[in-house]
């Protein structure tokens, strides 16, 4: 599992980062001042929201439904973690606000990586149920996510903005294949702790379900509260919803060492494509209607 969390984890978050990065230009960015409202709540709900939503519930869980500590851990480290590439995907084909989408990701991506050691220190010395305390150091892990993350999207943006044609054309192809990179890496992930999963199946999928359906209620009615458009209530519901999955099993596996801390965020990394699935399914359907 060393080569597996050490080598092969990190290559293909960097990977998928740089996909997103090939779709990325200056531009996007510019986008948040053209779009300030609607930046200004999908960041909120994706910053600040759904991280205390993540300690909320997480807290109950390990209080009235025996949920141990180490999983509490894990999913305050997914609700920490910003959007990925398949929120993005989701969107387009859910004919969403794919660039406040792009913009939410990319902008909460850079943040995250400060944001998310101290907010995976908070939840370890909040549920301090470990023999052993395990402590995330901040300058490893901002410069382990900086070089994981960050850096892998500039240089897509650099061979964006150099070979436009070559990204173009490969940019949907390596989105493709960065979202099955995910899909395997939560399947394998899922797969190595099965007996594990299923020893506490009545504790953690309840917990990681009620995070990913309580953060996309909350982002349809925040957008309706605030009058954003349909695009943009698409694309603002995705994004809270479907978190960066490779990165919580990144932090969990690789940074911290402990598969209990992977395993909430692989599981919520599943039940976000059926949630999200349907979603885009009813979205697709109403659209069709509007149609005819």
């Amino acid at each position: 599992m060393n080569i597996i969390t050490q080598i092969l984890l990190p290559l293909i978050l960097a990977f998928i980062m740089f996909s997103m990065g090939l779709s990325l230009v200056v531009d996007d960015f510019k986008r948040i001042t053209r779009f300030p409202k609607a930046f200004a709540i999908g960041f909120f709900l994706q910053v600040i929201s759904l991280p205390l939503l993540g300690f909320l519930i997480a807290y109950l869980w390990t209080t009235y439904f025996n949920l141990s500590p180490s999983y509490a851990v894990g999913l305050v480290i997914i609700a920490a973690c910003p959007g990925g590439v398949t929120s993005n995907l989701m969107v387009h084909l859910g004919k969403g606000d794919t660039a406040l989408s792009i913009s939410l990701t990319a902008v909460i991506s850079a943040i995250t990586l400060f944001t998310l050691p101290f907010i995976v220190n908070l939840s370890l010395s909040t549920f301090n149920g470990f023999t052993n305390p395990v402590q995330l150091d901040i300058s490893k892990t901002v410069i382990g996510i900086f070089l994981i993350t960050t850096v892998p999207v500039f240089i897509g943006m650099i061979v964006h903005a150099k070979k436009k044609e070559f990204a173009d054309t490969w940019e949907p192809r390596f989105r493709k294949m960065a979202a099955i990179f995910f899909i395997i890496i939560v399947l394998a992930a899922v797969a190595k702790d099965w007996s594990l999963l299923i020893s506490t199946f009545s504790t953690i999928v309840p917990s990681t379900l009620v995070l990913n359906l309580s953060t996309m209620i909350i982002a349809l009615l925040a957008s309706k509260i605030f009058s954003l458009n349909e695009g943009q209530k698409r694309a603002i519901t995705f994004e809270c919803g479907l978190q960066n999955g490779t990165l919580a099993i990144f932090v969990a596996l690789t940074l911290l060492g402990n598969k209990e801390f992977m395993l909430p965020g692989a599981i919520y990394s599943l039940l976000m494509f059926i949630s999200g699935g349907i979603y885009l399914l009813s979205l697709i359907k109403k659209d069709k209607m509007l149609k005819a």
